[in-house]
C-alpha cells in the first residue's frame, strides 16, 4: 500500500529476468519503513511467475562465517569436501542456488565480515553481467539487498552508491507513506487478513495488528501519519497501543500489552545490546524526550566513561540519535522509547523515576518535566507527588489537556478528601473539569461539574427551568462557586444545551453584586464571559451587550488575556448585530491586543481567536480573519480544544470556499464535522455538514447537486429551527444550495421557515442583505417579480446600514437580475459590473465568475455576442482554476444558448416533425442529453467535460443517436431537431 512506484520498478526487474537479464536491487529505508514488506511483495510476485525465491537474513547473534547465507545455502558448508570457510566455494554455491530466480537478503546492515564480503562479490558479479545465450554461462538472477543506510558499513554503502551511479544497481527507497495510503491501511487493518496473505517466507511482522483501530477518517489518518512520520512499522505500533492523539508524544496509548506484543522485532533489537547499553536504554526511556548521557549514566548506575560508551553503542545501533544542541540524545522515534519503558520491571521504574524526579528538582526543571516522573510515584509518595502533578497540569493544560486531565485525576485520587486539603481538592476538581473540556471529554466534565455543584452527593437530574443544579456546592468557597457555575455552563453550552447553560450561568450571575464592582475577580470575569458566550450561541446578543459593557468598564484581576477576551466578545456582538460603526473600530483595537499576547497566554481563553476571526469575517477582513483563525488552529495541537478547533475550521472553510480553494474547504468541513461528532456537539455537526454540502455543489456541479442538497437537508432536519447561530447559518447554506440546484421554491421555504419570515428577523444582521437578495433571486426564478422587488428594497435598506461592499455586491447582482427580467439590459449590466468588481476586489473568484456568467446575456444585448462570449471565456477560465465545476457548466450552458439560441434542454423543438419526435423518444436519457448538447454546437470534448464522460463514450452515444434519428452529422442533427428559437 502506497508503494506503487516501487512495485512498478520491481516488476520491471522481474520482467528483465524473464528476458535473461539479472539485476541488483538495493532496498534502502529507515527502520519501520517497510523494506521487508516490500521484499515479501516481490517474493510473492516472483513465485506467481514460477521463479524460485531464496531468503537470506542476517541473524542478531551467532558464530562462524557466512551467517547471513547459511539458510540460503541449505547447509552449513560450502560444498562436499571443501573448506566451510572458503569464500569462492560459498560464492559458487549461492550463485548456483539463486540461478534463474530471486535471492532476497534482509537486514544486510548487520552482516558479519565474511557475509559482507560475499555480498560485495555478488554485487560486482550480478551488476556487471550481461545477457548471454551460451548454455555454459551461469543463469542470471535478481539479488535484492535490504538494509538501513545509517547502520550499514561504509564498504557496502560505497559499492551500492557506485552501482547506482553507473546504472548497474536499481535503488528502491522505502520512504514515508502518503496520508492517503495511511488512511487505506487503517481501513484495511480493520478487516481480518488470512494467514499467508503476504506470501511464504514473510516474517510474522508482516501481519497487521489485531488491536481496535481509531477512526479511519482523513483527519485521524493525518494525525497518525504525522505521529508515525509516515513509516508503517511505527504506524503499526501506535495502532497496537490504542493511539491517543491527546497523549502523544508522551505516550502512544493505554494498551502496553498489545504494544509489547507488536514490538517483538524492536524488543529483539534492544535484547541484542550489551548489558550496559540495555541499562542505558532503560534509563533513557525513564528520562524521556531529549536527555543527556550524564543523566543516563547516573540513573543506569554506570560510571561516566561506561555511560558514554553505552550511549555510543545505542547510537551505533540507531536506537538513539543526536538531538538538538548540547550533545543531547533522543530515541529515533518516541514510540521506541515507550516500548523500552514498557519493557522495564516495576521496581526499576519506581527507583529510576524517583531518582529522575530528584534530579529534575535539583536543577529547577519545569513542573511539566517533574510531573512526568511524579505520575509513576503516586502510589508510593502520595500527597507530594499529587502536588507536583497539579503544578504540571497547570503548565500543560493549554498545550496537552488530555495529559493535564490524567495528572489531575491521579492527583485527586492521591489527595485526602478531608482537613485542610478540601479547598485545594475542590480547586483541582474544577481544573480537572476544564482539562476534560479542553480535551473533548465534555460529557464527562459536565457530570463532574454537576457533582461538584451538588456538594459531592448524588448527582440530580438535569437542572430545571430555574437552573438550580443542587444545593449550591457546600464544599466550595464563594469564589470557587462562581467558577463552578462557569465551568458547568461551559460544558452545557458546548453540548449545545443552550437553555440549560443559560439557566446555570444566570444562577451563578445572581451571586454577583449589581451594579458590578469596580474590580472583578478572575472567577467573576470568567462567569460573565461564559454567560456572554451562551447568549452569542443562542443568538440573543442584544440581551447581553449592556452587561458586557458594564463588565468592560471594570478592572479585572484576571490579567490581559481575560481583558482582551471580554473586548473581543463585545466587539463580536456589535458586529453580529449589525452595529458596524461601533464594532469595526473595536475589532481593530482588540486585534492589536490579541496579536500582542503570546500563544501560551492567548491559549488560556481559546474562544478568543475564533471569535475575533469570525468578527473579522463578518467585516469582510478576510486576510485578518484567516490569520487569527489559523493561529488558533495551530495552537490547538495534541488533541487540545477540539470544540474550538471545530469552530476555527468552520471559519476557515467559509474563507476557503469564498476564495475558491474548494478542495481545502471540503477537507476542513469534513474535519470539523468529525471533531464535532467526537465531542457531541450536534449543532456544530449541522453547520459543518451544510458547509461541506455547499462546497460539493460548487466543486462537483449539477450532476451531484441533488446529492449535496439532500446531505445539507438531512443535516438541517436534525437541528431545531430557530435554535440560534448554528442553525440559522446552516439553514442559509441549505437555501443557497437549493437555489443553485434549481429549487427556487425550496430555497424560499427554507429561508422563510428558518429565518423567521420574509424579513428574516432571526438571521445574523451582518449577512441579512445577501440572504434577502438570495430570496429575491428565488422569487424571480419562481415568476414573482413583485415579491422580488419588495425583498430587494429590504435588502438595499439593510446593506445601506451595514456599508459592507460584498453584501452590497450580492444585492446589486440580484437587482441586475430583476432589471434583466424587465428588459432593462443597460441598467442590469451596470449593476452586474459593479457586483463583479466588488467580488473581484474582495478576493472571491467563484462569485466573481458566477456574476460574469449571469451578466453574459445582458452583455450580448448591450455590447454584442462577441463581448458576451469574451465575458464567458474569462469566467470559465476563472472557474476552472478554482475547480468550480458548477460555474464551468453554467458558462458552457449560457454559451450554447447564446451561440445557438434558447433551445429547450433535452428535447426536440416543438416544430420538429412527428417522425423525429417519435424517434427522439426512442433515445436513452444519456443519448438525448448528448444529442441536445451536440445540436447546440458543443464539441465532443466539451460535452465529455460537462457530463463527466470520456471522449470515446460521448462519440459512442452520439453515433447511436445518429442511427436512431437517421442522420449522419451534427448539422443534420440540428436540422432534425428543428430551428432555434430567437433569444
Amino acid at each position: 500500500m502506497g508503494r506503487e512506484a516501487q512495485s512498478a520498478r520491481l516488476s520491471q526487474v522481474l520482467d528483465g529476468l524473464e528476458r535473461g537479464r539479472g539485476a541488483v536491487v538495493e532496498m534502502a529505508g529507515e527502520p519501520g519503513a517497510g523494506k521487508t514488506q516490500l521484499a515479501c511483495w516481490l517474493a510473492e510476485q516472483a513465485g506467481r511467475g514460477g521463479l524460485p525465491v531464496i531468503w537470506a537474513r542476517a541473524p542478531r547473534s551467532g558464530e562462524g562465517p557466512f551467517l547471513v547465507f547459511r539458510d540460503a545455502a541449505g547447509r552449513t558448508g560450502a560444498a562436499e569436501g571443501s573448506d566451510p570457510a572458503d569464500p569462492a566455494a560459498w560464492y559458487e554455491l549461492i550463485r548456483q542456488r539463486a540461478a534463474g530466480g530471486v535471492l532476497l537478503v534482509d537486514e544486510l546492515h548487520r552482516a558479519d565480515p565474511s557475509s559482507l564480503e560475499l555480498a560485495l562479490r555478488l554485487i560486482r558479479s550480478v551488476s556487471s553481467s550481461a545477457p548471454s545465450s551460451s548454455p555454459s554461462s551461469p543463469s542470471p538472477f535478481v539479488l535484492v539487498l535490504a538494509h538501513r543506510p545509517r547502520q550499514s558499513p561504509p564498504a557496502l554503502l560505497e559499492a551500492l552508491d557506485l552501482g547506482v551511479r553507473t546504472a548497474g544497481i536499481v535503488r528502491v527507497e522505502a520512504g514515508p507513506l502518503e496520508v492517503a495510503a495511511v488512511a487505506v491501511l487503517l481501513d484495511r487493518w480493520r478487516r481480518p487478513v488470512a494467514v499467508g496473505a503476504y506470501g511464504a517466507g514473510a516474517p510474522d511482522a508482516a501481519m497487521p495488528p489485531a488491536h481496535a483501530l481509531p477512526g479511519g477518517s482523513g483527519a485521524s489518518a493525518a494525525v497518525l501519519h504525522a505521529a508515525s512520520k509516515g513509516l508503517p512499522g511505527y504506524l503499526r505500533l501506535l495502532v497496537a497501543a490504542g493511539f491517543d492523539a491527546g497523549l502523544w508524544p508522551d505516550r502512544a496509548g493505554g494498551d502496553e500489552v498489545s504494544l509489547l506484543r507488536e514490538a517483538a522485532p524492536l524488543l529483539a533489537e534492544l535484547g541484542a545490546l550489551s548489558g550496559p547499553a540495555r541499562a542505558a536504554a532503560r534509563a533513557a526511556a525513564v528520562l524521556g524526550g531529549t536527555f543527556r548521557p550524564a543523566d543516563v549514566a547516573r540513573i543506569a548506575g554506570l560510571g561516566a566513561r561506561d555511560g558514554l560508551a553505552a550511549c555510543a553503542e545505542l547510537v551505533r545501533a540507531d536506537l538513539v540519535r543526536p538531538a538538538g544542541h548540547g550533545r543531547r540524545l533522543a530515541f529515533r522515534h518516541p514510540v521506541v522509547g515507550q516500548v523500552a519503558h514498557a519493557d522495564c520491571e516495576l521496581p526499576f521504574l519506581l527507583d529510576a523515576h524517583r531518582q529522575a524526579l530528584r534530579m529534575a528538582a535539583e536543577r529547577g526543571a519545569p513542573a511539566v518535566e517533574r510531573a512526568r516522573h511524579a505520575e509513576h510515584l503516586v502510589d508510593t509518595d502520595g500527597a507530594a507527588a499529587a502536588r507536583v502533578l497539579a503544578e504540571g497540569a497547570a503548565e500543560t493544560v493549554t498545550r496537552a489537556p488530555a495529559i493535564a486531565a490524567r495528572w489531575l485525576r491521579l492527583a485527586l485520587d492521591a489527595l485526602p478528601a478531608r482537613g485542610r486539603e478540601v479547598e485545594e481538592r475542590a480547586a483541582w476538581e474544577l481544573a480537572h473539569c476544564r482539562a476534560l473540556i479542553a480535551s473533548g471529554r465534555i460529557r464527562e466534565a459536565r457530570a463532574l461539574a454537576h457533582d461538584l455543584l451538588a456538594g459531592g452527593g448524588p448527582r440530580p437530574a438535569d437542572p430545571g427551568p430555574a437552573g438550580q443544579p443542587g444545593d449550591g456546592g457546600a464544599r466550595l468557597t464563594p469564589r470557587l462557586l462562581l467558577r463552578a457555575y462557569a465551568v458547568c455552563a461551559d460544558a452545557e453550552r458546548l453540548l449545545c444545551r443552550y437553555e440549560e447553560a443559560e439557566a446555570i450561568a444566570r444562577t451563578g450571575m445572581a451571586l454577583l453584586p449589581r451594579p458590578l464592582p469596580a474590580v472583578l475577580s478572575p472567577e467573576a470575569t470568567e462567569l460573565i464571559y461564559e454567560y456572554g458566550l451562551v447568549h452569542v450561541l443562542r443568538g440573543t446578543h442584544d440581551r447581553i451587550r449592556p452587561l458586557l459593557r458594564e463588565a468592560a468598564r471594570a478592572r479585572t484581576e484576571a490579567g490581559p488575556s481575560a481583558s482582551a477576551a471580554l473586548g473581543v466578545l463585545i466587539a463580536f456582538c456589535d458586529v453580529f448585530c449589525g452595529d458596524i460603526a461601533r464594532g469595526a473600530p473595536e475589532v481593530t483595537r482588540c486585534a492589536a491586543l490579541v496579536d500582542a499576547l503570546p500563544d501560551g497566554v492567548a491559549g488560556h481563553t481559546p474562544d478568543v481567536l475564533a471569535l475575533l476571526g469570525c468578527a473579522e469575517l463578518y467585516l469582510e477582513r478576510f486576510p485578518d480573519a484567516r490569520r487569527h483563525l489559523q493561529r488558533g488552529l495551530d495552537a490547538a495541537t495534541g488533541g487540545a480544544q477540539k470544540h474550538i478547533r471545530a469552530h476555527q475550521l468552520l471559519g476557515l472553510t467559509m474563507i476557503d470556499q469564498w476564495a475558491g480553494r474548494l478542495d481545502g474547504a471540503e477537507r476542513r468541513a469534513a474535519e470539523a464535522e468529525e471533531l464535532a461528532r467526537a465531542v457531541g456537539a450536534p449543532d456544530v455537526v449541522t453547520l459543518a455538514t451544510a458547509m461541506r454540502a455547499m462546497t460539493l455543489v460548487w466543486a462537483r456541479g449539477r450532476r451531484y447537486g441533488g446529492e449535496a442538497v439532500a446531505l445539507a437537508a438531512r443535516a438541517v432536519d436534525v437541528a431545531a429551527l430557530g435554535r440560534g447561530w448554528w442553525a440559522t447559518s446552516a439553514i442559509s447554506l441549505l437555501a443557497h444550495a437549493q437555489l443553485l440546484g434549481g429549487d427556487a421554491t425550496g430555497c424560499m421555504r427554507t429561508l422563510r421557515d428558518g429565518g423567521g419570515g420574509d424579513g428574516l428577523p432571526q438571521v445574523q444582521p451582518a449577512f441579512r442583505p445577501s440572504l434577502l437578495a438570495l430570496m429575491a433571486t428565488a422569487a424571480l426564478a419562481g415568476g414573482d417579480a413583485v415579491g422580488a422587488e419588495r425583498l430587494l428594497a429590504d435588502a438595499e435598506a439593510d446593506a445601506g446600514r451595514l456599508g459592507l461592499p460584498l453584501q452590497w455586491a450580492c444585492v446589486h447582482r440580484a437587482g441586475a437580475q430583476l432589471r434583466s427580467a424587465r428588459g432593462e439590459h443597460s441598467g442590469a449590466l451596470e449593476l452586474f459590473e459593479r457586483a463583479a468588481e466588488a467580488f473581484r476586489g474582495g478576493g472571491l473568484p467563484v462569485q466573481h465568475a458566477w456574476t460574469l456568467i449571469a451578466a453574459a446575456p445582458a452583455t450580448a444585448v448591450v455590447r454584442g455576442p462577441g463581448a458576451a462570449l469574451d465575458v464567458l471565456a474569462r469566467a470559465e477560465s476563472m472557474a476552472r482554476s478554482c475547480g468550480a465545476a458548477l460555474a464551468v457548466e453554467e458558462a458552457e450552458r449560457v454559451r450554447a444558448r447564446l451561440s445557438a439560441g434558447t433551445r429547450p434542454a433535452l428535447g426536440p423543438h416543438p416544430s420538429a416533425g412527428p417522425r423525429v419526435a417519435d424517434l427522439w423518444s426512442a433515445l436513452s436519457e444519456r443519448e438525448r442529453e448528448v444529442a441536445d448538447l451536440a445540436a447546440a454546437g458543443l464539441r465532443s470534448r466539451q460535452i465529455a467535460e460537462r457530463l463527466f464522460l470520456s471522449h470515446r463514450t460521448v462519440d459512442s452515444h452520439l453515433g447511436s443517436a445518429y442511427r436512431k434519428l437517421g442522420v449522419s452529422s451534427r448539422t443534420a442533427l440540428a436540422r432534425a431537431l428543428g430551428p432555434a428559437v430567437p433569444g
